[in-house]
């Protein structure tokens, strides 16, 4: 009778499966930030239909981590999945659809930087402090996607510190919402090292720690308001 491999036992099994776990995420999460750089560098063009074989070609990977890491994309708001035609990269915000995200951003973020003012406790100040400290300590956002990622990811999780700080989840998911959106901005306008974006946060997160309200919602404005101006000049350049 032909010899048979013994059985693997059941905790092998389980073992060898949750080992692969991290493995499999580690690659799902390094597929999706390698066509995140995609989009956001214009390596796949505003507008144009993303090919899930090709992608998966040029990363060297299975087409199944590209569509993970497209799903998540949808989710940022970076692709659109449409029917029969699968996914496309984001259209740029046009400069009326840019004035309309700092719009709402106005009416939203002085107003959670002044309850953060108010009700933020010491974890949740420390955390928007620190944040502030990772950014004064990182590259600034000049250069392709790859160089300014995390920069671009610190200014995200700041303004979603000092919402969360404001403890009115209604609001801090707004402003979350809103942050996805100001990536597809991004896409087209890369800000250079001179930002005066720290400086900025450093006035709101100020005020902020004295537990003064109002100089935080001014903070706040004035940052989106220059923000905005800032983001404008590409459409006086172009």
């Amino acid at each position: 009778m032909p010899a048979h491999d013994p059985p693997v036992p059941a905790a092998d099994t389980g073992a060898r499966e949750q080992s692969a776990r991290p493995a499999r995420q580690a690659l799902s999460d390094s597929v999706y930030e390698d066509v995140k750089a995609m989009v956001m560098d214009h390596e796949i063009a505003p507008g144009a239909r993303v090919g899930i074989e090709a992608v998966s070609r040029a990363l060297g990977v299975s087409p199944t981590p590209v569509r993970e890491a497209l799903a998540r994309l949808e989710s940022d708001g970076l692709v659109v999945k449409r029917s029969l035609s699968g996914y496309r990269a984001t259209e740029l915000l046009t400069r009326q659809g840019v004035e309309e995200l700092f719009e709402m951003r106005l009416l939203l973020e002085p107003r959670a930087a002044a309850l953060a003012a108010c009700h933020a406790d010491e974890n949740e100040l420390d955390t928007i402090e620190s944040t502030l400290e990772n950014m004064q300590a990182h590259p600034g956002p000049a250069g392709p996607y790859s160089s300014y990622r995390d920069f671009a990811a610190m200014d995200q999780c700041f303004h979603d510190a000092v919402a969360e700080a404001a403890h009115r989840p209604l609001l801090a998911d707004a402003v979350e919402r809103l942050h996805s959106h100001l990536h597809i901005f991004r896409l087209s306008s890369v800000q250079d090292a001179g930002d005066p974006t720290l400086d900025e946060h450093e006035r709101v997160v100020r005020a902020i720690l004295r537990r003064r309200p109002e100089r935080a919602a001014a903070a706040m404005a004035e940052h989106l308001t220059r923000s905005l101006d800032r983001q404008l000049t590409r459409f006086v350049e172009e």
